[in-house]
């Protein structure tokens, strides 16, 4: 966990990866569970044993799935003391790149592409997130997402 004790010492890093999460292992009933939120059934991801004789030989993350992860990723990594909210505010752009096979390990590194001052006097933040997965040198997903930071 990296920890900032302000908003303005984070906004310093512009430019700079600033946190490596910890490795999360994607399991069959978090597959599970989020085709059941979102009625994405498709059996690559929840039929095992068809999966198996499927492309990648086992099933598979939604790749929504892998994409969801990445406020955990934050949550776990990086800590602001001095700051009572943090929103999600959307995303400029989001490729799936590579599969996430169930069981395999996951992280995401994180860079600070830029930083806004906002409203009652808050930071809006773009950061590059390249989520790996362990063992393997292309990203799986990667996203610039949007953030916003409120003291």
């Amino acid at each position: 966990m990296k920890t900032f004790q302000t908003q303005a010492e984070l906004a310093a890093l512009v430019g700079q990866e600033v946190v490596v999460s910890d490795w999360l292992t994607i399991t069959q009933e978090q597959v599970n569970l989020f085709a059941q939120a979102t009625g994405d059934h498709q059996w690559i991801h929840v039929d095992v044993e068809r999966a198996k004789a499927g492309p990648f030989g086992a099933p598979i993350a939604h790749g929504f799935l892998t994409l969801s992860l990445i406020p955990k990723f934050f949550e776990s990594s990086l800590e602001v003391v001095q700051t009572r909210m943090g929103v999600n505010y959307g995303l400029n752009k989001v490729r799936f790149t590579a599969p996430v096979p169930v069981g395999c390990r996951l992280r995401a590194r994180m860079t600070l592409l830029a930083c806004e001052p906002i409203d009652n006097d808050g930071l809006q933040m773009t950061w590059s997130v390249s989520i790996q997965r362990e063992g393997f040198d292309k990203p799986v997903c990667v996203a610039e997402t949007l953030s916003r930071r409120y003291p």
